[in-house]
């Protein structure tokens, strides 16, 4: 892969930069993504991480750990969050590269299973993650699908 996956925690001055990508995505105000960086960045706990897929200085893919991702399964914890991979980078195997990296790199800092909520139906079977339940995303009508990685 000619694509580099960088660590946020690893990388300090991407963090605006990463900050302004992850909120044109998901709509979630800026300040939140800076606010969980900057604690990403202390190294004080394993959670929250972020990390960047960049091709040449741009950032075509990324995602975040944060403690819970909006739901109503508290329990469930900690969860992988905001996944995107520009479109035109899409079915190149960033998507799958990214989760694979994080989870071996949250497995280094002592965590083996993490969650994530999700639309897709059969999009992360294909990286090893499996189906748990349903649960109720904060503001959301409907369930959505909650996947476990081990």
């Amino acid at each position: 892969m000619k694509y580099q996956i960088l660590k946020i925690r690893e990388y300090a001055g991407l963090k605006e930069e990463a900050a302004q990508w992850f909120h044109s995505k998901w709509n979630i105000p800026m300040e939140a993504y800076l606010e969980s960086m900057e604690q990403c960045l202390k190294k004080e706990r394993a959670v929250p991480q972020w990390y960047v897929t960049v091709d040449g200085d741009r950032i075509v893919g990324g995602l975040g750990v944060i403690e819970n991702d909006f739901h109503d399964r508290k329990d469930l914890t900690p969860n992988v969050c905001a996944v995107y991979v520009e479109e035109e980078y899409r079915c190149r195997g960033i998507a799958g590269k990214l989760l694979d990296f994080v989870c071996r790199d949250m497995k280094e800092k002592g965590i083996d299973t993490l969650y994530l909520l999700t639309d897709h139906d059969s999009f992360y079977e294909r990286y090893g993650w499996e189906f748990l339940c349903t649960a109720q995303g904060d503001g959301e009508q409907g369930l959505s699908r909650m996947y476990m990685h081990r």
